[in-house]
């Protein structure tokens, strides 16, 4: 009988005489699977995005405030295009790191940014409201020194 040498038993014997000698089946396939790099670019640039945005975004409120002490101009509302860009770039620059510094840790991509972007959108949402609430009373002439131990004035 004539044994194929390209049958199981010959890529068997050649696995157990050659460089995969002391690997399980298991360990062999571990071998040809690729491991990339941590994510360390995608929170880099997600932290960059956050600090332009977040610098743009303090440099037109703080317009808005200095207009309305000197001009008594309009401090809401806050959602022009201008802001609201900013804010959104925001949002994104932090879930970016977020998501970036999650991969690093051993998350999935996927699961990494969808909990980075839960995470940025509730809290970048109350803290919108929370400043629109700070600058109507601004505007208003109510506002009196803010307690942050007492969250019952924030809601």
């Amino acid at each position: 009988m004539i044994s194929d040498p390209t049958g199981p038993e010959a890529v068997s014997q050649g696995y157990a005489a050659g460089a995969f000698a002391d690997f399980e089946g298991a360990d062999i396939l571990l071998e040809y699977v690729p491991v990339g790099q941590p994510p360390f670019f995608l929170a880099g640039v997600g932290l960059a995005i956050a600090i332009l945005c977040g610098l743009t975004f303090s440099r037109l409120v703080q317009n808005r405030l200095d207009g309305w002490k000197q001009d008594r101009l309009n401090l809401l509302p806050l959602a022009v295009a201008e802001t609201v860009s900013s804010y959104a770039g925001l949002i994104l620059g932090v879930t970016l790191f977020i998501g970036g510094s999650l991969q690093v840790f051993g998350f999935g991509a996927g699961t990494a940014l969808l909990v980075a972007l839960l995470l940025s959108l509730l809290t970048g949402g109350a803290l919108w409201v929370q400043l629109e609430g700070l600058m109507r009373q601004v505007q208003d002439g109510s506002f009196k020194a803010v307690d942050f131990d007492n969250f019952d004035q924030f809601f």
